[in-house]
C-alpha cells in the first residue's frame, strides 16, 4: 500500500512539475503558436548569384516571388538568402530602409497575435532559444516590420510570418554586419531569379494590386 502511494506522489509531482515548466517557458506557447514545430535546427542557403544593375551596392531586395533575400554586393551582383514571407492576409509590398539594427532583440506580441492566441507570452527576452526574432533584427522604417532571424527554421520558404521577413540565424548573423542603417530595401512581389528555397509556388493572387504598405510602428513587433 506505502509503495503504491509512494509511487502516486511521485507521478503527481512529476506531472506538476511538466505543467509547471510548460506554463513557464515561453518556448511552448510560442511552438504551439509558430506552426507545430520541426526537426530542422539550424541551416542556411546564402548564395553568390548575379542580379540586376539597376541596383546600387548595399540595397536589399527582398523578393515575396523567389521568397529570396537579396544583398548587392556590387553592380550585377548580390548574396541570396532564402527567406519565410508573410502569410496571405500579412502581405504588403514597398520601399523603406533600415532604421535599426539589434542583436539578440527582445519580442512583444502586437494586441492581434495576443487576439488570435491569447496563450502567447507577452514578453521574450532577447538570446531566450524561442525568441521569434531570433539573434538579430533589422528594423524597417517606422513600421512594425523587420527583418530577423527565427526560433523556427522549418518554416524558411514557407508564407508564415505575420509581415516580417524571416531567416535563418546563420544567415541573418551573416547579414547583419554588411548592412548600414539607413540602407534601401525594397520589398516586392517581383521575382528577379528561379528559387530553390521557395517550397510552393507563388500563386496568381500574389501581385501588387493585393499588397498593402507598411503599417506604423507601435511598441509590439510584428513576426
Amino acid at each position: 500500500m506505502f509503495a503504491r502511494i509512494l509511487q502516486k506522489t511521485v507521478m503527481a509531482a512529476g506531472l506538476a512539475l511538466s505543467v509547471a515548466c510548460i506554463e513557464a517557458a515561453p518556448a511552448h506557447a510560442q511552438l504551439l503558436w509558430d506552426w507545430g514545430g520541426g526537426n530542422t535546427v539550424g541551416g542556411s542557403g546564402r548564395e553568390n548569384v548575379s542580379f540586376s544593375s539597376q541596383f546600387k551596392k548595399g540595397d536589399i531586395v527582398v523578393s515575396f516571388g523567389d521568397r529570396r533575400l537579396y544583398f548587392v554586393t556590387g553592380p550585377g551582383q548580390a548574396t541570396s538568402y532564402p527567406i519565410a514571407i508573410p502569410r496571405e492576409q500579412s502581405r504588403w509590398a514597398g520601399t523603406t530602409s533600415v532604421t535599426q539594427k539589434r542583436v539578440n532583440p527582445s519580442w512583444t506580441p502586437t494586441p492581434a497575435m495576443i487576439a488570435e492566441n491569447p496563450r502567447l507570452p507577452r514578453w521574450v527576452p532577447g538570446g531566450h532559444p524561442m525568441n521569434p526574432l531570433g539573434n538579430r533584427a533589422l528594423y524597417l522604417g517606422s513600421s512594425t516590420y523587420r527583418i530577423h532571424g527565427t526560433d523556427a527554421p522549418w518554416t524558411i520558404g514557407s508564407a508564415v510570418s505575420k509581415g516580417c521577413i524571416r531567416m535563418y540565424n546563420d544567415d541573418v548573423a551573416d547579414l547583419y554586419p554588411r548592412v548600414n542603417v539607413g540602407a534601401k530595401v525594397l520589398v516586392t512581389w517581383q521575382r528577379y531569379g528561379t528559387s530553390a528555397g521557395a517550397s510552393e509556388p507563388v500563386s496568381a493572387q500574389e501581385t501588387p494590386a493585393k499588397v498593402r504598405k507598411p503599417k506604423p510602428a507601435r511598441s509590439a513587433s510584428a513576426e
